[in-house]
């Protein structure tokens, strides 16, 4: 399950429990939309309460990073998950996308603001 919030230029998502390829074809909408209006944006991914995920979202997810990224500036991802943190670093890889992982969500909202260039 996920719970998205989005201001400004951020999108925010919280994932509880499993976060499925549904999940991310939810998000990857919302994203969309918010592209369309505000040109580029910035991610929040608070993964603290995610149980797991499928191998089709990992996939999904680096497709549709790659096809935007240059319109998503950075993304900023909360976890205290060493795998999800190795993850988050492998995926940067495949992208011109800035991505730094978090121990603290407030620390990630500071630097996806201008407070943190």
């Amino acid at each position: 399950m996920i719970a998205a919030d989005h201001y400004d230029n951020i999108v925010a998502l919280t994932v509880f429990g499993e976060f499925t390829l549904e999940d991310l074809q939810e998000v990857e909408q919302l994203i969309e939309d918010k592209l369309r209006f505000m040109g580029a944006v910035y991610l929040l991914f608070d993964l603290r309460e995610m149980a797991s995920f499928t191998l089709d979202v990992a996939w999904e997810e680096v497709q549709f990073s790659r096809k935007h990224e240059y319109e998503i500036d950075r993304i900023a991802v909360v976890t205290h998950n060493q795998w999800l943190s190795w993850s988050a670093w492998i995926a940067q890889i495949f992208t011109e996308t800035d991505v730094r992982v978090f121990d603290d969500p407030d620390d990630a909202r500071f630097w996806l603001t201008d407070g943190g260039a």
